[in-house]
């Protein structure tokens, strides 16, 4: 029986691909809902928190007018 390497590679890159798109989307979300839980955090501190982690006032503007995608 005679198998040729291209088709078997074929068949298992496709495979990858397919099961890795869910993946990457599923990261995407994770990376996204991690971005909006550590800005949430960043407006709550006051400006003692801020300088204690050297982060100015317009550095805090800054992010926190980025896109969740961002």
């Amino acid at each position: 029986m005679e198998r040729t390497l291209s088709s078997d590679l074929f068949q298992n890159n496709t495979a990858t691909a397919q099961t890795s798109a869910p993946l990457r989307l599923l990261a995407n979300l994770m990376l996204w809902q991690r971005r909006i839980a550590s800005r949430h955090q960043l407006a709550r501190l006051d400006a003692r928190l801020l300088a204690d982690a050297g982060i100015s006032e317009a550095q805090r503007c800054e992010e926190l007018s980025k896109p969740f995608w961002r």
